[in-house]
């Protein structure tokens, strides 16, 4: 167990700082990775390294890539002894950073089918659904969910990018154990969705979350903080996430291992509560100028 806890998703248990497994694939989270003549088995080595570390938490998505980050999952960490996977379906890709929403029941089950086969599982830990569509009723959507977990496909079901009123629609139709949206210092938006995934003690899966970098480096306040704790700016953004919400389960990503290492070793900073008024008050200021 790192030194931030675990939380619980349905029955299972987890540490709290996971690995988003988006940026092991090519520029514009399109393609393969770019191949190193020096580490040629990079991505691979990369993923074995986070689980080497304590992370037992690996989160991606069928469309990143497409289809490459659960590949490489794969062959890294098949057959999972003890690591949770987590994955989404919900966004079709036409190129490199271009996302599109489809909610449509017989595209899930699909998408569904050819995870299972790429991650090399017969059930689904934790399967997401990516993003709602505005083309497609939300409950119809959901539905496509409820019927692959009765059907045994799926462990738990989470939601990503919803509202605080499409969470509580999801609540009256089943159980929902993680919801993951754009979270951070800078990037609040998603406040009250969080402040309802706490109260409810759904776990919270911020991405996106580096961006309180940005909140707070203007005024120096995190600069300050980190050399406090002889710590990088990153490491303390992490850390003040970890202290916002206790149900909150940070997946930050990389494609370097000196950059993993660094992150996972941001689980032993505990932040004290001036440091961390400091940022909340830097992290407001930013958002009043955006």
């Amino acid at each position: 167990m790192s030194d931030a806890g675990t939380i619980t998703l349905g029955d299972l248990e987890v540490d709290r700082l996971g690995f988003g497994a988006m940026r092991i694939t090519g520029p514009g989270v399109w393609g393969p990775p770019a191949r190193s003549p020096d580490a040629p088995d990079g991505a691979i080595a990369l993923l074995r390294r986070a689980v080497e570390l304590g992370v037992n938490f690996i989160d991606t998505a069928d469309s990143y890539g497409p289809n490459v980050s659960e590949e490489l999952i794969a062959a890294a960490l098949a057959p999972y002894d003890g690591v949770v996977v987590a994955t989404k379906a919900g966004l079709t890709r036409s190129g490199p950073g271009r996302w599109s929403p489809d909610g449509r029941p017989e595209y899930l089950r699909a998408a569904l089918d050819g995870s299972l086969r790429r991650l090399r599982l017969e059930q689904i830990d934790l399967y997401q659904f990516h993003r709602p569509d505005p083309a497609v009723p939300f409950a119809e959507s959901l539905g496509f969910f409820i019927e692959a977990r009765a059907a045994g496909k799926i462990r738990h079901i989470g939601l990503s990018n919803v509202t605080v009123a499409q969470l509580e629609q999801a609540l009256e139709m089943t159980e929902i154990v993680s919801v993951q949206n754009r979270y951070s210092a800078l990037d609040r938006d998603s406040q009250l969705v969080l402040d309802a995934c706490t109260q409810r003690r759904i776990a919270f899966i911020p991405w996106f979350p580096l961006a309180a970098g940005e909140a707070a480096a203007a005024t120096g306040v995190l600069e300050q903080i980190a050399a406090a704790h002889a710590a990088t700016s990153s490491q303390i953004a992490l850390a003040w996430l970890l202290a916002a919400s206790p149900v909150m389960l940070p997946i930050p990503g990389t494609s370097q291992l000196a950059h993993l290492e660094e992150n996972v070793a941001a689980a032993q900073i505990v932040l004290d509560p001036g440091e961390l008024e400091a940022l909340n008050s830097a992290g407001s200021a930013a958002r009043r100028d955006r």
